[in-house]
């Protein structure tokens, strides 16, 4: 054997026991050699890679850290979505949600998979022929960021599959062994190419009954990138040594820390994951419940939560949950509940998805954790469409590992209905375990001096002679019906940024490369004093470089797609307006009903009210809106800077459901039936209340009436609410 190979041998060798090593420590937590020892062997691989690189590999240890800084984030596409959960607070909605679950598939059993439900951040990998090519935020579910560099840094994630048991047994010199193992409470009783391997249970323990260690050709697994409780103290301690603040909570410096545009200091926190779902494999057949494929994902190498279970029953789900409630401090993670799923993946596909959440999944809350302390006073802030929002300013308290200032009233009808008095003693919860709430006074603790709290008082301006913006000093207005004060000025210092931050958003104008610190920067820079200055930054390009961490690159590809939205369609130019009460989909039917901001700005409340689902409160909201000269003087910037602000109307007889007829039938989980709708008759379908032979679709939500026989009688084809909504969605 020649000099080469002999290097050559000795590097694969090298990775096999680091890769196995890492296994122990940050998989199994059981290691078996010494950081010294562990450091000499990744020195010697360093070593000999920088001395013969033709042998370096993307998948080797080495290239786990000390990748050079990205530019940015990239944009993934989520092959399929990566959903959200619906939330159970109680055991009555925990037992609704299963016997909804009951009646949608029609069985009158299933067991389920209980897993902690950890607070960090949701990441998916996807592997092509064994090696991990990509990983990725959550995002807004459809689209993620492209953090593959970062999360290559992370130990317990495998750079390839089949990894660790593959290179132990390598490493031990055992040959390949057969494809099932049989286990017996716990014992492995099988042959590795005719050799006894049961003494090596604790590392194989994982392999489940007749899997294959052979991973599909591409695949996709979904994890949570978690900050253990340990490393969360250490980090702070080390941050507060070097005078920089400490994180607020795991979570937030687990998914600051997977966000950095440099790995190097991803590499440098003592980040973990566990997975917990398969999100799709190709070319191979998988498991046929989801706790085998977590078995069959453990056996590839990927790190597990131990504590995940499997139950025959829902009282199985209750008592680990009350188990968990009382162990929770005890977890070497945070925990905010625990997920409860169903196993069977035939049963989980028949469910479906309603919105953004799963059928087949829910997440059962554990109590908030509380805290008591003093109300010192209620300050006011203002926010993106002018509310005027009263928040608890606290003498610091402790919550759930958390120290709390600060903590949101709601409104004043709120802190009157729970009588919160300055200077009180209250009860402080984080709600969700993340936004700290006042639960309420303690009044056996009242001394007699509290006082009550009047937001009128409180935003008087100087002169005492009227209520006024606490930040711009404009004219405050409470509307007909509403709770809610609001600052009337859209050019307050205070909206502005928020509203240049919903402006710019994927759901608005879709403007890369402006964020939150770049919206900020802008501002405080006074290069931008409203959403209309973004279309005139071409003129301040030299401004735009003197910025602080605004590369030539960067601003180049900002004011490319500053140019590029100019092209936005209508509705996403009314939704990134930041109208008060217009979301995503009422500024669809505003832009199908109007086809232009002019004549929806001149659009009398009658007109608006006769849209279908436009109430006094939108059509209040949009004409005082449209009123203020500020509002209007922004959209004609908008105007002359080349941005489309109307749209050919489309005659009814184009409209993708024309000609068609639907009638829906039972109760709809995703929105009203007079939502329904009127989302059909935007899209120029008609609606109907009985089913006739002219009846295109019956629409069929939950407990459906006698109209389903009908329809099944005549023929009609049906559809269920999550095809309804493809259709929609399609159309």
């Amino acid at each position: 054997m020649n000099d080469s190979a002999k290097v050559k041998e000795r590097i694969e060798q090298l990775r096999g026991e680091i890769n196995y090593h890492n296994h122990r420590y940050y998989v199994l937590d059981s290691p078996e050699i010494s950081d010294a020892e562990y450091d000499e062997l990744m020195k010697e691989l360093k070593q000999l890679e920088e001395q013969h690189p033709q042998f370096l590999t993307p998948d080797s240890p080495t290239q786990r850290v000390g990748a050079a800084p990205v530019e940015a984030f990239g944009v993934v596409e989520h092959p399929l979505p990566l959903l959200s959960l619906g939330n159970a607070f109680s055991r009555e909605e925990l037992l609704a949600w299963y016997t909804r679950t009951l009646k949608l598939t029609g069985e009158k059993q299933f067991n389920f998979v209980c897993e902690h439900k950890i607070d960090g951040l949701a990441v998916s990998l996807t592997y092509v022929n064994g090696q991990l090519t990509t990983g990725a935020t959550r995002g807004d579910g459809f689209r993620g960021e492209d953090i593959t560099q970062n999360l290559r840094t992370i130990r317990s994630i495998p750079l390839s599959v089949p990894e660790e048991t593959e290179r132990f047994l390598h490493h031990y010199n055992y040959p390949p062994f057969s494809k099932s193992l049989i286990i017996d409470t716990g014992i492995i009783a099988g042959q590795a190419g005719g050799e006894d391997i049961a003494q090596n249970q604790t590392i194989i323990r994982s392999i489940p009954l007749s899997v294959s260690k052979e991973a599909p050709p591409r695949f996709e697994v979904r994890g949570e990138v978690f900050l253990p409780r340990a490393g969360f103290a250490k980090l702070n301690q080390e941050r507060v040594k070097e005078g920089l603040p400490p994180f607020a909570n795991p979570r937030n410096a687990a998914a600051g820390s997977v966000r950095q545009l440099d790995p190097r200091i991803t590499a440098k926190r003592p980040l973990d994951i566990y997975i917990y779902m398969l999100g799709y494999a190709e070319g191979k057949a998988t498991p046929p419940t989801h706790w085998e494929t977590m078995e069959y994902l453990k056996s590839l190498g990927f790190k597990v939560n131990p504590n995940n279970s499997l139950l025959t029953n829902i009282e199985q789900v209750e008592q680990y949950y009350h188990t968990w409630v009382e162990r929770r401090e005890s977890l070497p993670y945070e925990a905010d509940g625990i997920v409860v799923k169903v196993n069977q993946l035939d049963l989980q596909e028949r469910l479906g998805n309603i919105g953004h959440e799963p059928r087949w999944a829910i997440a059962y809350k554990f109590p908030p954790v509380q805290g008591t302390t003093r109300l010192i006073d209620i300050g006011i802030s203002v926010g993106r469409t002018g509310t005027l929002n009263p928040y608890a300013i606290l003498k610091p308290v402790s919550v759930g590992g958390v120290t709390i200032k600060q903590a949101a009233l709601h409104n004043e009808d709120d802190i009157r209905r729970k009588d919160i008095r300055i200077g009180d003693t209250v009860v402080v919860q984080r709600a969700g375990e993340v936004i700290p709430e006042i639960v309420g006074p303690i009044k056996s603790k009242r001394s007699g001096q509290e006082k009550e709290f009047s937001l009128l008082e409180k935003i008087l301006n100087s002169d005492k002679q009227r209520p006024a913006c606490p930040v711009c000093g404009a004219e405050v207005v409470k509307p007909e019906g509403e709770v809610m004060y609001y600052c009337s000025n859209a050019a307050c210092p205070a909206q502005v940024q928020e509203r240049l931050e919903h402006f710019v958003s994927r759901g608005g104008m879709d403007i890369r490369g402006i964020g939150k610190s770049q919206s900020a920067m802008l501002l405080k820079e006074r290069i931008v004093k409203d959403v209309a200055d973004l279309y005139y930054l071409k003129e301040k390009k030299e401004q735009l470089l003197e910025l602080e961490r605004i590369a030539e690159k960067s601003v180049t590809n900002i004011l490319n797609a500053i140019e590029k939205s100019k092209q936005t369609p209508l509705s996403r130019v009314i939704f990134a307006l930041g109208i008060r009460h217009i979301g995503e989909e009422m500024a669809e039917l505003l832009a199908k009903h109007f086809s232009s901001i002019d004549r929806l700005a001149n659009a009398s409340r009658e007109e608006l009210m006769s849209i279908p689902t436009v109430g006094p409160k939108i059509a209040d909201s949009i004409i005082a809106f449209f009123q203020y000269e500020a509002n209007r003087n922004i959209i004609k910037r908008l105007r002359k800077a080349g941005v489309r602000l109307e749209e050919e109307a489309v005659k009814p007889e184009e409209l993708p459901l024309a000609g068609m007829e639907f009638v829906v039938t039972g109760k709809l989980e995703t929105f009203a039936r007079q939502e329904a709708e009127a989302r059909i008759e935007a899209l120029g379908g008609s609606t109907g209340s009985s089913v006739t032979n002219k009846t295109t679709y019956l629409v069929v939500g939950v407990d459906p009436g006698s109209k389903l026989a009908k329809a099944q009688a005549l023929g009609t084809k049906l559809l269920t609410e999550d095809e309804f909504l493809s259709l929609l969605k399609q159309k």
